[in-house]
């Protein structure tokens, strides 16, 4: 028997590559096209890059300048993946894996940035729309793979009752 379950694996492949993805455009925001913080570039639209340090977690709630929030926050992403990594060992369907995939690579994505920069890189910025939140490729994941549990929980098939 397989330590691994399919989906597992699938989840671990995804979640490698949401950091890979994630890391590398945040990259490309930060260094390549050198942005300065808090002034919005443009793209398409209601759409413009704009680079923001987030202190807080996803799309900037619960901010903190408080220096023990990065290590407790970072802990917690860590936290969260790796419990997120032991239960999709053993998962059995290819949704299951593909939303716990994103979550887990998107905590991951966000860890790697409060410890080499002690905040979140955030940069996709749609406040026109009246979303009020810059966010990142990371956060996109996260919210997606909940979104998705969330779906299969409410879509999967009650058992019938005895």
């Amino acid at each position: 028997m397989s330590l691994v379950s399919r989906a597992g694996a699938l989840a671990y492949g995804l979640a490698v590559a949401v950091v890979v993805a994630d890391q590398a455009v945040k990259s490309w925001v930060v260094n390549g096209l050198r942005l300065a913080l808090g002034d919005p570039r443009p793209v398409w639209g209601p759409l413009r890059l704009t680079l923001v340090e987030n202190a807080g977690v996803s799309f900037g709630l619960f901010q903190s300048d408080a220096p023990w929030t990065r290590w407790a926050l970072a802990a917690f992403a860590l936290a969260v993946a790796a419990a997120l990594a032991l239960w999709v060992r053993r998962a059995d369907k290819t949704f299951t894996g593909v939303a716990l995939g994103l979550v887990i690579g998107g905590a991951l994505g966000n860890f790697a940035d409060r410890v080499r920069f002690g905040t979140v890189v955030d940069f996709v910025d749609v406040t026109a729309l009246h979303f009020p939140w810059v966010f990142n490729l990371a956060d996109s994941a996260i919210t997606i793979g909940i979104v998705l549990l969330l779906a299969e929980s409410f879509l999967q098939p009650k058992p019938a009752a005895s």
